[in-house]
């Protein structure tokens, strides 16, 4: 027998339950986290002074690990606003236009290239980057506006989200929860990945092409107007020649990165901080070559847009992943030493009595992860549960003595594709927006592909246990 569970667990344990039932209902789970992480310090502590203090602290814990990806991401956004507004985005893109020609290629090119953007900088900025080049070239080739939606969406907030193998910010979230290093987190799911994305891009085009061959799905005289802005170049300050080098280097320069990274063998935190510092130093040259002498501002007001962009998406995030990190290593940096001797942390502790108490095998927890990762996704987020799904997974898989990587893949998965903008209607809208394409119709056409494939995953995820 594990440890014996004391009145900490069991209010871990019912919060756990009240956030389910919370994001079920798509309500905000601030502050129920927040009322959590008090009632722990207060039964840990008989203090309610420290109970309070608990509060704030347990913020402190969740921003220090998050700082990075936070960081990270607002740098990343804040240079495709300016590589945006300068057209080196369309100079580095539109060279793809030359041979996409036909429906099929257009989707799959979108797809491929929303992917790898989407690695580098994350899907909702690469969405604004590729959909005002790309979108009249699939028109032009056939692609009807909601196939090119599809695609993005589908390639972008799906496949390249759920894995998140260069910004490494959803796997460090899943795997800080779970108590496991990034790596292991990131390793177990490549295989979940791929099937994932095979699966529901493959079922996703099979239904497109379906109704495009009916007519039931074609390109329209509205979509069609959105090609008579193909070759348009912005307004800007910068020389053909200067957005010619800069289409060129960025890309270099952060192929060199993911070369580092293996090389070198940086992962987490690490590399993140190496994407962060290249991005940085090509925000500072591109802003000093297109504004000159106003452009030592400009850097600052980019960051300060990729700063508000960073804190709006993890605002949420912070005061969830506060709650669970106290189920692992957080407790303690925040309470002390408060729980039962020879305890090996609250999720393991409810994990080894979930062992003893009821028949938990793999097939059991591949379903319960695949649910709950869902379940975390209905708030539209697609990040701001996933911390739940990382625990969820170190219980079930400290109950079956196995598989916590899988498990904390899968459950990171099942909650990207569900709510970081595959299937939640409001989380669609950027990739609505750029196609001009109605949020619900799109949400609508990606719902069988998405639970398709979360269908085949989760089966997937029961032989590799």
């Amino acid at each position: 027998m594990g440890v014996e569970l004391t009145l900490i667990h069991w209010v871990y344990l019912f919060f756990m339950f009240i956030i389910i039932a919370a994001m079920i209902m798509r309500r905000d789970t601030s502050l129920v986290c927040l009322i959590g992480v008090f009632l722990l310090g207060l039964v840990a502590t008989s203090s309610i002074v420290v109970a309070v203090t608990s509060v704030f602290n347990s913020l402190i814990y969740a921003i220090g690990q998050l700082l990075g990806t936070i960081l990270v991401i607002s740098v990343i956004v804040a240079l495709s606003d300016i590589i945006t507004e300068t057209g080196i985005s369309d100079r580095m893109i539109r060279p793809f236009g030359r041979w996409i020609k036909t429906p099929a290629l257009a989707f799959w090119s979108v797809g491929f290239i929303m992917m790898v953007i989407s690695w580098f900088f994350w899907p909702s900025p690469a969405t604004a980057l590729i959909g005002v080049v790309l979108l009249p070239v699939a028109l032009r080739a056939g692609l009807p506006a909601l196939g090119v939606a599809m695609a993005m969406n589908l390639f972008g907030h799906g496949i390249a989200l759920s894995g998140d193998y260069i910004i490494q910010g959803a796997p460090k979230l899943t795997a800080d929860a779970a108590g496991l290093p990034v790596s292991s987190v990131m390793a177990a799911s490549v295989p979940l990945v791929i099937i994932m994305g095979a699966v529901t891009t493959a079922t996703a085009f099979w239904f497109l092409r379906r109704d495009m061959k009916s007519g039931a799905l074609k390109v329209t005289q509205k979509e069609l107007a959105a090609l008579e802005t193909q070759g348009q170049e912005r307004p800007n300050a910068l020389s053909d020649k200067a957005k010619t080098v800069f289409a060129v280097l960025i890309p270099v320069l952060l192929i060199l990165d993911v070369i580092g990274m293996f090389a070198f063998h940086l992962q987490g935190g690490d590399a993140t901080a190496l994407i962060g510092g290249t991005v940085l130093f090509i925000l500072a040259a591109i802003s000093l070559a297109a504004h000159q002498q106003d452009g030592l501002e400009k850097i600052t007001a980019y960051l300060i847009k990729g700063f508000q962009f960073g804190f709006k998406v993890f605002g949420p995030v912070i005061p969830i992943a506060a709650f669970f990190y106290m189920g692992d290593a957080g407790f303690q940096s925040v309470f002390g030493n408060h729980l039962p001797a020879g305890s090996q942390g609250i999720v393991n502790d409810l994990g080894n009595a979930l062992a003893h108490a009821v028949p938990v095998n793999k097939e059991v927890a591949a379903v319960t992860l695949t649910a709950a990762g869902a379940i975390t996704g209905l708030d539209g987020s697609g990040f701001s549960g996933i911390s739940l799904a990382g625990s969820i997974a170190h219980l079930f898989s400290a109950a079956i003595g196995a598989g916590a990587a899988t498990l904390t893949a899968l459950g990171q998965i099942a909650a990207i594709w569900v709510g970081g903008g595959t299937l939640i209607p409001w989380a669609l809208i950027p990739a609505a927006a750029i196609c001009n394409v109605d949020a619900f119709t799109l949400a609508r056409r990606n719902l069988v592909p998405v639970i398709t494939g979360l269908i085949v995953t989760t089966i997937a995820a029961m032989f590799i246990l």
